[in-house]
Parts: C-alpha cells; sequence; structure tokens
C-alpha cells in the first residue's frame, strides 16, 4: 500500500476512533475513488502516491464545484459542507502557488515561447506546454489558463 493511501486508512481509524463525522465520511468516499480508479481497466492495480495525490485532488474540486452549485441553488447548509469537505481535502494535497509563484512560471514559459517562434494568443498550447509540468499539483488548469491567456493578451 502507497505511503498516502495508508495515512489516510490510519486517519480514518482515527476519525472513527473520535466519532468525528465529517472527516470519516470524506476519507472514506476519497478511499472509494481511489479503489475504483485501482480496479478501473482491464485489472487491479496498486497507485502510487502521484496518482493518489491526482484522485484527492479531483475529489477536491468536486467538492469545490458541489458547493458553488449548493450555494447558488440556495442552499446554504450542503455548500458549507461541502466545503467543510473540500477545506479537509486539501491537508493532503501539496501548498498551492501563490498568484505571484503561478504568475511568474507562466512569463517564463512564455519568454520560452516566444524563443521558439510562438507568440500571441496561438502560443496558448505552447505555453501550457511548458507550464503544466512546473506546476503540476500545485495550481488548477482553469487557473492557469486564465494566467497564460492574461500574459499573452497582454
Amino acid at each position: 500500500m502507497t505511503t498516502l493511501k495508508s495515512k489516510l486508512h490510519d486517519d480514518l481509524n482515527v476519525a472513527i476512533r473520535e466519532r468525528d463525522e465529517l472527516s470519516s465520511s470524506t476519507l472514506r468516499l476519497t478511499l472509494t475513488a481511489i479503489t475504483k480508479e485501482e480496479v478501473a481497466g482491464t485489472e487491479k492495480r496498486e497507485l502510487s502516491d502521484d496518482e493518489v495525490l491526482k484522485v484527492i485532488t479531483r475529489e477536491a474540486k468536486k467538492r469545490r464545484e458541489a458547493a458553488d452549485a449548493f450555494a447558488q441553488g440556495g442552499r446554504p447548509e450542503q455548500a458549507e459542507r461541502e466545503k467543510a469537505e473540500g477545506e479537509f481535502l486539501a491537508r493532503y494535497l501539496p501548498q498551492q502557488l501563490s498568484d505571484e509563484e503561478l504568475n511568474a512560471i507562466v512569463a517564463q514559459a512564455v519568454e520560452e515561447a516566444k524563443a521558439a517562434g510562438a507568440e500571441g494568443p496561438r502560443a496558448m498550447g505552447a505555453v501550457m506546454k511548458i507550464v503544466n509540468p512546473k506546476v503540476a499539483g500545485r495550481a488548477e488548469g482553469g487557473r492557469v489558463a486564465a494566467a497564460v491567456k492574461k500574459l499573452l493578451a497582454g
């Protein structure tokens, strides 16, 4: 079992012992998503820590989106619950990049793309190819794309 997955299991056991309903239900759902990912495809396999991180990131994003949807739908108590679950899952994710750090990485990638001959809005793909490996797991794709568009337009 990977170290991150075993940490999730250990934290689940602690949450159950402490009767922490929010933590235990969030961890159960996340571990279920991990197991589902492991058995997807033609044969069962063990996920690496990086793959487990991707699953946790996806689950946290689902919680944020659900919280927004519930808030817009006039269900604030359900929105708060989803938001709390998302914040709980964020503990297992790497520290997110600040806007300044992200903009610096994007600016450097735009310069690299210009040096390779790609300019203007059509350089979006080239810049994203340079930026994505550098920010993997530390910034959401939409946020990265927005920063790239802003710098390419300006």
